[in-house]
C-alpha cells in the first residue's frame, strides 16, 4: 500500500497555477524527499496533503483511505513556520502536545526523546530560553511524540548546525524503522542523497523529477568529471568537450559532451595542471537541480 497517492491534482491562486496536474506516489515506509526552488509548490503540494488547502480538481489519498476520511491524527506534521508556546516548559509542551493527539499520557515517550535528542537538561526550562537549534528539535518531538503513522517534515533541517542534523537524521531513520513514512522537503541536496529512498523534484508547479537517486542519475548517465588540482585549476573553460565547469574551491566538476573522450580531457587538463585527483561520475543531485532549475534560481539554495 502506499502511504500517499496523489492524482492529477491542481491548485491555483488566481491566475497563477502553484501547482499544475500533480500525480505521486509514495510507498508505505520510506523514506521521500521533496525538493524545488522556491516557489515551485513544494508547501503548496504539502499543505493539500494536510487539507490546509483544498485542491482545486484531482484527488489525494493518505493512508489508503480518501484525504477527507483520514484520521488527523495519524500523520504528523511540521510546518516550515514553526509555532511553539513560548512560555511554557518543553517537558510540559511537549505532554500537552501529546496527550492531545494520543488522549492518554505520554511521559515515557517524552522523556525518551529528550534524551534522544540531547534535551534532558533543558526540559524544565521554557520555551523562549532556547536557541533557535533547539526550538527546531522540540518542535520535531512534538511532531513524532504520537507515534503517527506518516510524517511529514517542511525543510526540518532549517537553522540546525551539522551535529544537530546528524541527530535529526538518525530520528528519522529510527522512526522509518519503526514503520513510519516519511516526506521531508529540503533544499540540502548532499542530505536528500544520502536518506532519500525516493526523491521528486517540482519546478514551476510540475513535477521533473520522480525516482530512486540511481534511477534519476541513470537518465544523465557519467557526464562529470571530478577534479582536485594541486594549485587553483585554471584553462578548464576552454577545453575541448567541457561543457559547464561548477567551480568548488578545493574541487571542481566538469560536465562533458556526450561525444567527449574523459581521456583526451585528461589529457589537456594535465598540460596546464598537477592533478590530484580525477573521477568520472554521475551528476550529484546538486548539479541535476541546477541544470533542471537553472543557476539563477538556486543560488542560495
Amino acid at each position: 500500500m502506499n502511504a500517499l497517492a496523489l492524482t492529477n491534482i491542481k491548485k491555483s491562486f488566481g491566475n497563477f497555477v502553484a501547482v499544475d496536474d500533480l500525480s505521486l506516489e509514495v510507498p508505505s515506509g520510506s523514506i521521500y524527499g521533496f525538493i524545488g526552488p522556491n516557489g515551485s509548490g513544494k508547501t503548496t503540494t504539502i499543505r493539500m496533503i494536510m487539507n490546509i488547502f483544498n485542491a482545486d480538481s484531482g484527488d489525494i489519498e493518505v493512508l489508503g483511505s480518501p484525504r477527507q476520511e483520514t484520521d488527523n491524527d495519524m500523520i504528523g506534521y511540521l510546518p516550515e513556520e514553526r509555532g511553539l508556546y513560548k512560555k511554557m516548559k518543553i517537558r510540559e509542551l511537549l505532554q500537552f502536545y501529546g496527550e492531545l493527539k494520543t488522549g492518554h499520557s505520554v511521559n515515557k515517550e517524552v522523556d525518551a526523546w529528550l534524551e534522544k535528542l540531547e534535551l534532558s537538561e533543558w526540559s524544565s526550562k521554557k520555551v523562549e530560553a532556547l536557541s533557535k537549534g533547539m526550538s527546531q528539535k522540540v518542535q520535531f518531538i512534538s511532531t513524532v511524540i504520537s507515534h503517527p503513522k506518516l510524517v511529514i517534515l517542511d525543510e526540518p533541517f532549517s537553522g540546525l548546525d551539522p551535529v544537530n542534523t546528524n541527530v535529526l537524521l538518525q530520528a528519522m531513520l529510527e522512526l522509518q524503522k519503526g514503520g513510519a513514512t516519511i516526506i521531508f522537503s529540503t533544499h540540502d541536496m548532499a542530505t536528500a542523497e544520502k536518506v532519500c529512498d525516493y526523491v521528486f523534484m517540482i519546478h514551476k508547479g510540475k513535477k521533473v523529477l520522480d525516482g530512486t537517486l540511481s534511477e534519476i542519475q541513470d537518465k544523465y548517465g557519467s557526464d562529470t568529471l571530478r577534479i582536485r588540482c594541486e594549485n587553483k585549476a585554471v584553462g578548464l573553460d576552454s577545453i575541448s568537450g567541457v561543457e559547464h565547469v561548477h567551480d568548488f574551491g578545493q574541487a571542481q566538476e566538469l560536465r562533458i559532451a556526450s561525444n567527449a573522450d574523459p581521456q583526451q580531457i585528461l589529457r589537456e587538463l594535465m598540460k596546464t595542471n598537477v592533478l590530484l585527483s580525477f573521477e568520472l561520475m554521475k551528476p550529484s543531485l546538486h548539479d541535476i537541480f541546477v541544470r533542471i532549475a537553472g543557476a539563477k534560481e538556486v543560488e542560495h539554495v
